[in-house]
């Protein structure tokens, strides 16, 4: 008992340092992940920006959207209409996640919104190549990797003076920047800080635009609460316009997989990707062929079986023939062809009349007249008729046709 009790000290003193440490590290590491998540109050969420957004836009609505702007019923109000009477005259979208990679449907949702006069705001790392080429825009980085000693330094145009102000924090350094754009339709409004344009607006007719933001972690809680950098917050939203009427906080971006998620789609939705899966495709077929050539066995050629059946009746018919008994050759002719019917058709044989003939042309596909013809002769061979070798021959060749039409 007394070792006992030793052993069990030994394995508390040991696990106990391990488990604290671990509790320890795993609090720590809960706090550097970036989620951009509006309830999230660690240093990489976006509680503060969320929250104050009633504060940057008083006299405006504050919901949240939680559905594809592709469907209409879950992203604009029940009273929106595109005549402009019964909708609320201006909105805005602000979208806020690590990725923004809307399909065809959401693109050509989002520029309707906008054509309305309404806003929307993305602050992203990677924007899909849909929208940015719709955008004619291209960016520097295809990949965005955090680092984490460093520090993220962004300036901002004023919205009235037009004086640019930097900010920094000495947290995570993650952000994108526009390598080409159309100056005709793009205004730059703020810069990283190698002076590369992160912020830029595209503006439509009635008062809409789209702005978009490649520095997303300027909106967490570490950034806007270090020094002064909640300036950089309110002139970043105040390019939007104050006489907003709601405002739509995102939800439907940051879980890109709420709806239905099809691997094989994303892999076709990525050019490197969509290229790897063909070319692995293709060689996987070339293999498949060479191999199944080469080592396949030679398949025996198989001998579809003979009606012997048939060929017997042939040859006793050619027997009766040859013995010029042709009432008693007729009436095998007769019997064969009557059990070949009730075999094969299932049709009774005991009366002969228009019933008969219509059920067994329906069920051979065979034409209605000429098996009147055969019905004839079976009936006037039946009643004693003794027929010449004319009359044999020509029911013969009725019966064939009938056999090979089947």
């Amino acid at each position: 008992m007394i070792k006992k009790f030793t052993y069990l000290h030994w394995i508390i003193l040991v696990a106990l340092p391990v488990l604290v440490s671990c509790t320890q590290e795993s609090k720590r590491l809960s706090q550097l992940i970036i989620t951009l998540w509006r309830q999230d109050k660690n240093p990489y969420g976006t509680y503060y920006a969320f929250e104050n957004l009633k504060y940057i836009f008083p006299a405006a609505d504050i919901t949240i959207n939680r559905g594809s702007p592709a469907e209409s019923r879950s992203f604009f109000p029940p009273d929106y209409s595109g005549e402009g009477v019964n909708r609320k005259q201006r909105m805005g979208y602000i979208i806020i996640s690590p990725q923004v990679i809307p399909d065809q449907r959401e693109i050509n949702a989002l520029m309707n919104f906008v054509g309305e006069g309404n806003q929307v705001f993305i602050s992203s790392f990677h924007v899909g190549d849909s929208l940015l080429r719709a955008l004619k825009i291209t960016m520097g980085r295809k990949m965005v990797f955090l680092q984490a000693k460093d520090s993220l330094t962004l300036s901002i145009y004023h919205p009235v003076s037009s004086d640019s102000a930097a900010f920094m924090y000495p947290g995570f350094a993650a952000d994108n920047f526009i390598d080409s754009l159309d100056s005709q339709y793009t205004t730059v409004l703020g810069r990283d800080g190698s002076g590369r344009p992160d912020f830029v607006k595209f503006g439509y007719k009635g008062g809409g635009a789209i702005y978009l933001h490649f520095a997303p972690l300027a909106f967490s809680n570490f950034f806007l609460l270090h020094r002064n950098n909640k300036g950089y917050y309110d002139q970043a939203l105040s390019y939007l316009p104050s006489n907003l009427e709601e405002i739509k906080w995102d939800d439907y971006f940051r879980n890109p997989r709420m709806g239905p998620f099809s691997a094989f789609q994303y892999i076709l939705s990525k050019r490197p990707f969509r290229w790897a899966f063909w070319l692995v495709l293709i060689l996987f077929g070339l293999i498949y062929l060479f191999e199944s050539k080469r080592r396949q066995r030679l398949i025996p050629a198989t001998v579809p079986k003979q009606n012997t059946s048939l060929d017997f009746v042939k040859t006793i018919g050619r027997l009766y023939y040859q013995q010029r008994d042709h009432a008693n050759l007729a009436s095998k002719m007769v019997t064969h062809f009557l059990d070949h019917v009730r075999t094969k058709y299932n049709l009774p044989t005991t009366v002969l009349d228009e019933e008969f003939i219509r059920r067994l042309s329906y069920k051979s596909g065979y034409s209605r007249q000429a098996l009147e013809e055969i019905v004839t002769d079976i009936k006037m061979f039946q009643d004693g008729f003794s027929p010449e070798d004319d009359v044999m021959i020509e029911f013969n060749k009725k019966l064939e046709a009938f056999y090979k039409y089947e």
